[in-house]
């Protein structure tokens, strides 16, 4: 491992916007479950959550435009939230954390019907069939967010993978669920009811695939009382 990375895992343990439960022995930070933006961020504003977060630029970049909302980025790398972590204690955010666990083990973190809004950006397609359950729109993970979204409320998806947006696509139809918003050219899309961030908040990655021409898709649905059983 490069001096830089054992580095920003060293200052990563002493952030405070940085919860690493499957990496201390301390379990703490379990009773934020239910109440985050009581507890954690000590208000009763919205919560907002971004998988797979990498480096945070969503994270980030929401919590600036949106200080009465609280936003928590979710990745499995350190080194990556690092960067969203650092970034956003320079610039003071106070409605910004990091935890650092596997998409997988959301529930074990968040309380039914605590979640307000959804965003997977540029997650991994996964393409190999084995992996293919570990897709963040596969029908495991929307039961996951159903359980612990508040009724009604917004899943996005940006991603620049054909594959994985066609497949999630068969996901909410096989869950008879009826998108807001389709988009297979996202920057070339007029719709009104587009989210302002879909398009002025970019991920590293992202900036580079539009420089390069790729088409990127976006979707927006919501999961209502209708999708629970």
């Amino acid at each position: 491992m490069g001096k830089n990375k054992l580095k920003k895992f060293a200052e990563i343990n002493s952030f405070p916007n940085v919860l690493q439960p499957d990496y201390i022995s301390d379990t703490a930070h379990f009773q934020y479950k239910g109440k985050w933006s009581k507890d954690f961020f000590g208000n009763n504003n919205p919560l907002v959550l971004e998988i797979g977060c990498g480096k945070g630029e969503y994270t980030v970049g929401l919590a600036t435009e949106h200080p009465d909302k609280n936003f928590i980025g979710i990745d499995i790398k350190g080194d990556r939230l690092w960067q969203g972590a650092k970034r956003s204690l320079d610039a003071g955010l106070k409605n910004t954390a990091f935890l650092r666990i596997q998409a997988e083990k959301i529930e074990q973190y968040f309380g039914e019907n605590e979640v307000s809004e959804i965003w997977l950006t540029f997650p991994d397609p996964q393409p190999n069939k084995p992996r293919i359950k570990k897709r963040l729109t596969s029908p495991a993970f929307i039961e996951r967010y159903r359980k612990i979204l508040v009724p009604n409320s917004p899943v996005h998806l940006k991603t620049d993978n054909k594959t994985l947006f066609e497949f999630t696509l068969q996901v909410i139809e096989k869950y008879n669920l009826k998108p807001n918003i389709i988009s297979n050219d996202l920057y070339n899309c007029n719709e009104k009811r587009l989210d302002k961030a879909a398009k002025s908040i970019q991920t590293y990655y992202e900036k580079s695939f539009v420089e390069e021409g790729a088409v990127i898709y976006y979707l927006k649905l919501s999961l209502g009382d209708e999708s629970k059983s």
